[in-house]
């Protein structure tokens, strides 16, 4: 996030803190600090935070991690990968059957012994 929208949000911030004060107990922070709602300073204060709230609107749709290197280990990210934690899934699709090992174990011990028979 740059340094502009990193201002812009703190007096985003700000503003909503003043509006929070003005709902809950109606004291104006700004107008208060500054010398009234129509004092000079006050609605520079209010002009600025105005324009804050207009520069933080493209955090909506801004996505968060532009800033940062892509870390495929991380959980969190935008195309998730449904593997395994350490590594990618296993293809079992490839792996013998129990049974067909048994019958190749059969075979190559049949074979064995004919060699034996024939060497004898």
């Amino acid at each position: 996030m740059s340094v502009v929208y990193r201002i812009a949000l703190v007096l985003v911030i700000i503003g909503a803190i003043n509006w929070g004060l003005i709902g809950f107990f109606r004291f104006d922070l700004v107008a208060y600090l500054f010398g009234g709602q129509t004092a000079v300073l006050s609605r520079w204060i209010y002009a600025l935070v105005g324009l804050a709230g207009l520069i933080s609107l493209p955090i909506l749709v801004m996505r968060f991690d532009e800033d940062e290197e892509f870390d495929p280990l991380t959980r969190i990210d935008r195309n998730p990968s449904y593997g395994m934690e350490v590594g990618d899934e296993a293809d079992f699709t490839a792996l013998k059957t129990t049974n067909v090992l048994k019958e190749e174990k059969k075979d190559s011990q049949s074979k064995n012994k004919n060699k034996n028979k024939n060497k004898k």
